[in-house]
């Protein structure tokens, strides 16, 4: 294999890890509804669904350290093909919760493994210094492209329902995402050879994961570096529950309508995650341009440290740009549908920009044995930052509106890039 072959096929991977989470994110809870469950019930699934993916999170990460990446992946791939045909078949309360549980193994299970596979196979391949933003920008970008194709299917597909004859419309997209899931799993066992790492026992196994979660986790309260980098993603679920808590509605308000409100946030969603891969694309200019490398000057760490700043402050100013849009919105209209949807695709922007680079520090800093452990316990920490603003966003805009909850978000995000302040100007490598 080589390096090109590498970055090829990880991206390949990262496409069809996301394809079917896109296919389902239109017609899920639609779908659920349309067969009788309540919306108190739905929001059950789709709790149950969270917890599976929190309580499951560190212990898969250490699975894969452990066992390898390319058994994890398969089982996620497996996993989500289960669940997503669980979910076309499902008529009951019951039956839901369960394919939504499978579905959260499997989300826990791809949460890690496909970078640790990529950036352990190019150190095989070009040692400890190989340069990871091309592959992991391609890789990153070709999630949101998934996810940005898989919505707008998701979201179309079921207005044609007369052309699949007695198949549900709202469930002919989600049977395509069980369908592509399963040529995920035969691209993993085909085509994602393990590379270099030790095995484990089934006795050294079941040792092994609980001590890889802790050293884990130890790592990344230790280990100054690595605790920044976890803060970070942190507010990078604040800001993300933030869009996804308040958008629709401030939506609904600008159209008119839940339902006109509903089209908007869907054509806007894919627009954002179009914004997404687009920063994912730019990641490796970003950080060329923002340090230029003559001789003397601040190495590959320092660009990285710079274009991931850089990629927070853009994400801070996109959300005071949708603050000052909601303030001043004069009511329904296309104009203000405009000026709320621009801002958040240049926010998604800058998180395609900053998500790629952050991601390089973390690789640069762990050893392969730690790798998918340390992207589960980053996974964790923004779980938890999104916890965090679902208890205090949503009163926060109840009482004093939506502008001032873009404006305490904006400001977190924006002053987080201070975390990347003072950094080597090589990487703090701990890479074999």
């Amino acid at each position: 294999m080589t390096p090109l072959s590498a970055r090829r096929r990880f991206a390949l991977v990262s496409f069809l890890t996301w394809l079917p989470a896109g296919l389902m994110i239109a017609p899920q809870v639609l779908l659920m509804l349309d067969r009788g469950l309540s919306i108190v019930e739905v929001g059950l699934v789709m709790t149950v669904y969270s917890v599976v993916i929190a309580v499951l999170e560190l212990p898969t990460g250490g699975l894969a350290d452990a066992v390898g990446r390319r058994v994890v992946l398969a089982l996620a791939a497996a996993c989500t093909a289960a669940g997503l045909a669980g979910l076309v078949l499902a008529s009951t309360f019951w039956g839901f919760l369960v394919a939504c549980a499978v579905l959260g193994v499997a989300r826990a299970l791809s949460s890690g493994p496909a970078e640790a596979w990529y950036v352990d196979t190019l150190h095989a391949l070009e040692g400890p210094d190989a340069d990871l933003k091309p592959g992991l920008a391609r890789g990153l970008m070709l999630e949101d492209v998934a996810l940005c194709a898989g919505v707008v299917a998701g979201g179309a597909l079921p207005l044609a329902g007369a052309a699949f004859g007695g198949l549900d419309p709202l469930a002919v997209p989600i049977l395509l995402g069980a369908v592509a899931a399963v040529g995920w799993l035969v691209v993993v066992l085909v085509a994602l050879p393990e590379p270099p790492h030790e095995r484990a026992s089934l006795g050294g196994l079941l040792r092994g994961v609980p001590a890889t979660v802790t050293s884990g986790v130890l790592l990344a309260v230790r280990d100054g570096m690595l605790r920044r980098l976890v803060l970070l993603s942190a507010a990078i679920g604040m800001a993300l529950t933030c869009v996804e808590l308040l958008v629709p509605g401030h939506l609904a308000g600008l159209t008119g309508s839940a339902e006109l409100g509903a089209t908007a946030y869907a054509v806007l969603a894919a627009l954002g995650f179009a914004g997404s891969a687009l920063g994912s694309a730019l990641a490796p200019a970003t950080a060329r341009l923002l340090t230029p490398k003559p001789v003397g000057t601040p190495g590959e760490a320092a660009r990285s440290v710079r274009g991931a700043a850089a990629g927070l402050v853009l994400g801070g100013v996109a959300l005071a740009g949708m603050a000052l849009a909601a303030a001043f919105a004069e009511g329904p209209g296309l104009g203000a549908i405009v000026l709320a949807g621009l801002p958040y695709v240049v926010l998604f922007v800058g998180l395609g920009v900053h998500g790629v680079l952050k991601a390089e520090l973390t690789h640069h800093r762990v050893t392969s044995a730690e790798r998918a452990t340390m992207s589960s316990t980053t996974s964790l920490a923004g779980s938890g930052g999104a916890a965090l603003a679902n208890l205090t966003l949503a009163p926060l805009a109840l009482g004093l509106g939506t502008s001032a909850a873009w404006w305490l978000v904006a400001a977190v995000v924006a002053a987080s890039a201070a975390l990347l302040h003072r950094v080597p100007a090589a990487f703090p490598s701990r890479s074999p």
